[in-house]
């Protein structure tokens, strides 16, 4: 593990108003510090202005104050955070270190409440907390983009290997053709020896030969017209039939599709809606119930001695307010309410307290049935529209290739009037050489007309020639893009492969993070006859919504001895409070290293260690303090006393 390349300065903190604090101003060097005092001394006030002023917004206003401050210095920045309390509402300003508290919220400030510490004790999802900073939908999406990228990609290498297959085909046209021209052109020229030969013999005058030679020449080009307009003809049936049955491929497509509607993409698109709205004002309530169930926990810790004196009816003093706070200290049995002012039991309390905490954890329930409910009409919502993406392609194919046959017939109609009218020349000009011919020079006429012939046809096979090199051009032209486009699939498949594998290999870390710092905690903190707490990663099939799904879940494992050495698996219910404060702060590690909140930002804060004893919260302390660039930790005196002297202290708040 790495800290942050940023340079670790002095820190200087200024807070008024935030928590219990009326106003106070404490600096400290990177490393260790311990914030040590009695309880009711605003060290956990501190540590939420500290939190303010790198983001987050887990910070209470002071009660009888209407605005709060808190900046912080860390070298040449400052860092600020305004509270400001209207109608009853607090709003947060500033500018803060952090634009997302996420990562610090759940892994860097381990106060009493935070969640990644108290979801081992709760009996939590872990695998879905240690996750949950994780944009999954956009590693999805990401991931289908990709996977859409790749499938016309293997359309396209497809359609090269089809080509590729013609190849060996055309070329062998290619000569086969190149050899019918050769041989036209031999045949060509015996052909003219002939005529020149049966020339020199005929002393025909020039006059006649000229006028005969015309109307060959003329009954020729005819001819050539002739085969031309046949050829274009055969071409032309023979595309109508192709359209013709693609139309029919397409009707046939359209008659199997599913019929899908305008309403029924509005119905689901409204639905999509509902949920999210459903699912802001779940986040909204549970957002309320912490802030309540913080308050809550805030006032038994006594963190406001001002307010629990006024709810007393006494007035509040130097002398007057330690007084009071001993006396909640030491009254085990009955506190203060603060929105009554009268005495109840603790235990009543903290009964509501653990009820709001069930309710703000159905409320979790909830609003995660609600995301996967959202995910599926977000599948369904694109499978509409994409079924209707391809009726109207469809649709609007099949309109192009009907009028693509509509303009094909009138064009097959114009070539056979065409041929027609040739037919007819060519028989007048027929007619029109027999009268020119004379019995002696028939022989002649005849090596004209099959000199004709022959150029005829090897007109057209060069023309054939010319069109099969355009196309074996055009295929090779193809296939040079084939190892540019496989570059393209090879290096999309590496990136699905690793989009596919960026969630397991966070799951494989954050497994691997806390199984070895809970060894080598547990091996330096030595509490007796527990030999292993790990988390197993396995996978469980669930169902979300409608559907089911295979999906990670973090088992955690507590393995004990008895004193003979026999070793035996235990539940996370049997762990002391101690066993599972630690067990909640390691897994918080864990989180802070996987996601490596230390690059964002190099804190951690530490409170409420009561449960755990002294010598053992020395111990975590050095043991954090090697992954974070500043650590703080609120400590009663008797703790603080067991903490390296080298360590910073801050007594006076």
């Amino acid at each position: 593990m790495q800290l942050s390349d940023r340079t670790l300065s002095q820190v200087h903190l200024h807070a008024r108003n935030i928590g219990g604090i009326d106003e106070t101003e404490i600096s400290f060097s990177p490393g260790v510090t311990a914030l040590t005092g009695r309880n009711a001394t605003n060290r956990t006030s501190l540590l939420q202005a500290i939190m303010a002023t790198l983001g987050s917004d887990q910070s209470s206003l002071k009660g009888d104050a209407d605005e709060g401050r808190a900046e912080l210095t860390l070298g040449d920045e400052t860092y600020t955070r305004t509270l400001t309390r209207q109608n009853g509402t607090v709003s947060m300003s500033g500018d803060p270190y952090l634009d997302d508290p996420e990562l610090a919220d759940l892994f860097a400030f381990l106060l009493e409440s935070n969640e990644a510490r108290r979801a081992v004790a709760r009996g939590d999802d872990l695998r879905d907390l240690i996750m949950r900073p994780v944009d999954t939908d956009a590693i999805q999406a990401e991931i289908e983009e990709l996977k859409n990228e790749r499938q016309q990609l293997d359309d396209e290498l497809s359609d090269l290997e089809s080509l590729k297959q013609q190849l060996p085909e055309l070329e062998e046209e290619r000569t086969q053709l190149q050899d019918e021209i050769a041989e036209k052109r031999t045949a060509l020229a015996e052909k003219e020896a002939e005529l020149e030969a049966a020339d020199a013999d005929i002393g025909e005058s020039k006059s006649e030969k000229a006028a005969l030679d015309e109307k060959l020449e003329e009954l020729s080009q005819t001819r050539s017209r002739l085969e031309d307009v046949r050829y274009d003809i055969t071409t032309e049936e023979e595309s109508i039939e192709a359209v013709e049955s693609e139309v029919d491929d397409l009707e046939d497509e359209a008659a199997d599709g599913a019929e899908v509607s305008e309403a029924d993409l509005s119905a689901v698109t409204e639905r999509i809606q509902q949920r999210r709205e459903e699912k802001q004002r779940l986040e909204s309530t549970m957002a309320e119930l912490q802030t309540i169930i913080q308050f809550n926990e805030e006032m038994l810790d006594g963190t406001s001695p001002e307010l629990l004196s006024a709810l007393r009816g006494g007035e509040h003093d130097a002398h007057s307010g330690d007084s009071i706070t001993d006396q909640l200290v030491d009254d085990t049995k009955t506190v203060v309410c603060w929105t009554c002012g009268t005495e109840v039991e603790e235990r009543t309390i903290e009964g509501t307290i653990e009820r709001l905490r069930d309710l703000r954890k159905e409320k979790l329930a909830d609003r995660n049935s609600l995301e996967s409910e959202i995910s599926e009409l977000r599948d369904e919502k694109q499978e509409i529209e994409e079924t209707r993406r391809r009726r109207e392609r469809t649709e609007q194919r099949r309109r192009q290739l009907e009028s693509e046959i509509e303009d094909r017939k009138a064009r097959l109609d114009d070539l056979r009037e065409t041929r027609a009218n040739l037919m007819e020349e060519v028989e007048t000009l027929e007619e029109a050489v027999e009268e020119l011919e004379q019995e002696e020079y028939s022989d002649v006429l005849n090596l004209h007309k099959e000199a004709n012939q022959i150029e005829f046809e090897l007109d057209r096979l060069e023309s054939d020639l010319e069109d099969v090199e355009d196309e074996i051009a055009a295929i090779e032209s193809q296939v040079e893009k084939q190892e540019q486009l496989e570059d393209r699939r090879e290096a999309i498949s590496d990136e699905l492969a690793n989009l596919r594998t960026r969630i397991e290999q966070i799951e494989t870390r954050a497994v691997e993070q806390f199984n070895g710092h809970m060894e080598t905690v547990l091996d330096l903190l030595d509490y007796d006859n527990l030999e292993r707490i790990w988390i197993d990663r396995t996978k469980r099939e669930v169902r979300e919504g409608r559907r089911k799904s295979t999906k990670s879940v973090f088992d955690l494992h507590v393995i004990r001895s008895t004193e003979s050495g026999t070793t035996y698996e235990d539940t996370i219910d049997h762990l002391s409070e101690s066993e599972r404060e630690v067990t909640g702060l390691v897994f918080a590690l864990a989180g802070y290293l996987v996601h490596e909140v230390y690059d964002i930002v190099p804190f951690i804060l530490l409170d409420s260690l009561e449960a755990i004893d002294s010598d053992r919260i020395a111990v975590l302390i050095d043991y954090f303090s090697e992954s974070a660039g500043y650590l703080v930790a609120a400590l009663l005196p008797e703790d603080a006393a067991a903490v390296d002297e080298k360590h910073e202290r801050v007594t006076e708040i």
